[in-house]
């Protein structure tokens, strides 16, 4: 059989949880690989259960559920940041890369848009100005 890939100990036919960190550093294509690979295993301890196995394989499904997790977690946080690069000062963003924030600040004016003043607004405030009154104590 072949060595375990960078980040995954084995010991004693034990599964390992994988690390969030050391999953960073791959590349999308080595995460999908590992995706595989932890699904294949799954389906085999799933038959395991169904056939009567061993309680240490038993246990071993909730570990490689979580590692199927994790994987999924990084991979798309990956692909996430690559379409945020790709789209990085364009015209248009993609709407699951705009800010979430709420509906009614989606749609409200923008700062500048608010306090925009037709012309004649402008006209009529420079030729009647605010009436200042000097009041004597």
């Amino acid at each position: 059989s072949q060595p375990p890939p960078p980040g995954v100990r084995r010991a004693r036919g034990e599964m390992v949880k994988l690390k969030a960190y050391e999953l960073r550093t791959r590349t999308s294509k080595e995460l999908l690989k590992e995706l595989d690979d932890m699904k294949a295993e799954l389906a085999q301890l799933r038959v395991a259960k169904v056939s009567g196995g061993a309680a240490s394989k038993l246990a071993k499904i909730k570990v490689v559920r979580k590692n199927i997790a994790r994987i999924l977690t990084v991979y798309n946080m990956k692909m996430k940041t690559e379409a945020r690069n790709k789209y990085k000062g364009k015209k248009f963003v993609p709407l699951d890369l705009r800010p979430k924030k709420t509906r009614k600040m989606r749609r409200a004016l923008k700062v500048e848009q608010k306090y925009m003043k037709t012309q004649k607004q402008k006209t009529r405030s420079n030729n009647f100005p605010m009436r200042r009154f000097a009041v004597a104590m």
